[in-house]
């Protein structure tokens, strides 16, 4: 067994199992917060939180400087369908143009089953919009999962990924990875202050969007290095030039 073991660890890189195990943390964890919602055990969680964000005297009005609100009320677009869509096309063409057809391929489907999958999930659970604050935007879908933290993970860490790849540098790889995640916290987040989503409903967004988007990613690095295996072999069966 333990012959085994060694040989399979051997056959799979180390990044490939972080990966796996990474995966598997995100799906168990919003496998426990789906069973914490539907059996609302996380009620008293989600209504501290949005609470804690508004005035006590008056729940209208979030708590601090008026500008913060503004700027919820703008950070929480790039979450939304038109700016997700505009960015996607604009990635998508940016992709196409570098030759890239395979990655440009790839996001497009991410994204378009993703929202399909978001959308589904809406209707599995149909949990209305939590009604503890007055919402700050005007919202007409389900609740849970947060579309909005859902997409923006499944988009910006996605992208992040295949931009990533063409980085000259390890630091402007890790700043293109970092951007992404960045984005997607503040989307989620927004949904929160404005009062139009649970704090669970953005967890789970937060962790089904992330899981699929490391999906994406393990089958492009995937397919990436299968086309180094075969150029490697097609390089060693050239014959040597005279």
């Amino acid at each position: 067994m333990k012959f085994i073991r060694n040989q399979l660890l051997n056959r799979v890189e180390p990044r490939l199992l972080l990966a796996l195990t990474v995966l598997g943390g995100l799906l168990l964890a919003f496998a426990k917060i789906s069973e914490d919602v539907v059996e609302e055990e996380s009620h008293a969680f989600d209504r501290a939180i949005l609470l804690a964000l508004r005035l006590k005297d008056d729940p209208s009005m979030m708590i601090g400087p008026h500008w913060l609100a503004l700027a919820m009320r703008d950070i929480t677009s790039l979450g939304g369908f038109t700016l997700i869509s505009l960015i996607t096309l604009l990635s998508v063409l940016y992709l196409t143009a570098a030759r890239q057809y395979r990655n440009a391929a790839i996001v497009t489907l991410a994204i378009t089953f993703g929202a399909l999958a978001e959308r589904g999930l809406k209707l599995l659970f149909s949990r209305p919009r939590p009604e503890i604050v007055p919402h700050l935007v005007e919202v007409q879908t389900m609740s849970f999962p947060s579309g909005h933290a859902m997409m923006s993970a499944i988009t910006y860490l996605t992208l992040g990924a295949m931009l990533a790849r063409a980085q000259p540098t390890r630091r402007l790889r890790v700043f293109v990875i970092l951007s992404g995640l960045l984005l997607t916290l503040l989307s989620g987040t927004s949904r929160v202050f404005l009062g139009v989503h649970y704090p669970t409903d953005i967890l789970a967004g937060w962790t089904v969007g992330g899981a699929w988007a490391l999906m994406v990613w393990m089958i492009a690095d995937w397919l990436n290095r299968q086309d180094r295996g075969e150029t490697k072999n097609q390089s060693r069966s050239d014959p040597p030039k005279s």
